[in-house]
């Protein structure tokens, strides 16, 4: 009964989708330039998510799973402000469905979490609806969570760029200044830490949500971020000279600029 619902689900959501964009190209010149529908940050959060279903956990943790999350830990990270329980919940109802399977961690600690072939080939429509999130849909600041945009940072880390060992980054949010996050650098996968643990700091950068979101969404360069000042760095010049190539920018970051370019043009 699950399967059918969820594929239902995501058929009839495909389908208004669809119908969303045949009416876009229907609308009168006055029409086309009303305020865009908000959305959360990621492309990943918007499309994405929404293409999966009404229940926003089972959907987040199919977006996190795709982008890599395979420990407990690693999606609860990606999903701020659903209940722990809520989350153990919806992991043992996408196991049951055949969507995801469970394996014990080779250190005997935890479970290790692998989406299905089934599973996998959401990648297809997730990656289509970021897509169409990214051209039609904006970002509001209450949309713009520290602990999620820092996550997304982390995802986004280019390993085959990053120092030798383990590199700590710790990010001051300006506009959550009693929030601190630490990103640890390494290979093969980097990983987002919220709390101190007397480590070793190697870089600091000072910055806020919002720049970080435009930097993933190349809607603004680390060179004019440094410049202005939205963006500080604090630490060896070996780091700070090469902080801006280790990370990527968001796979919708092309179809977020065609928007900003065809906002532009018609403004």
């Amino acid at each position: 009964m699950y399967l059918i619902a969820f594929a239902a689900t995501l058929a009839a959501v495909v389908a208004g989708a669809a119908a969303a964009v045949v009416r876009a190209a229907r609308l009168t010149p006055a029409e086309a330039m009303r305020p865009p529908v908000p959305v959360d940050f990621s492309g990943h959060a918007a499309g994405i998510a929404r293409a999966l279903g009404p229940d926003e956990p089972t959907r987040i943790i199919i977006r996190n799973l795709l982008n890599g999350c395979h420990t407990y830990n690693e999606i609860r990270q990606g999903a701020p402000g659903i209940p722990t329980a809520l989350l153990s919940q919806r992991l043992e109802t996408l196991e049951h469905a055949g969507v995801l399977e469970r394996r014990r961690a080779e250190s005997g600690r935890g479970y290790r979490y692998e989406l299905t072939p089934m599973g996998q080939e959401l990648k297809a429509v997730c990656d289509a609806m970021g897509q169409w999130g990214a051209r039609w849909l904006e970002i509001e600041p209450r949309h713009l969570d520290a602990a999620y945009v820092l996550w997304a940072t982390s995802k986004l880390v280019d390993p085959d760029r990053i120092p030798v060992g383990t590199t700590v980054l710790r990010f001051d949010l300006t506009d959550t200044p009693r929030d601190r996050y630490w990103i640890f650098l390494r290979q093969p996968q980097s990983e987002l830490c919220t709390r101190p643990n007397g480590f070793v700091e190697d870089l600091v950068c000072t910055t806020t949500a919002r720049c970080l979101v435009d930097l993933h969404l190349r809607r603004r360069t680390y060179a004019n971020a440094l410049r202005d000042g939205s963006l500080s760095l604090a630490g060896p010049p070996a780091l700070t000279r090469n902080f801006m190539t280790w990370f990527r920018t968001s796979p919708f970051a092309p179809y977020d600029e065609a928007r900003h370019q065809a906002l532009t043009r018609n403004g």
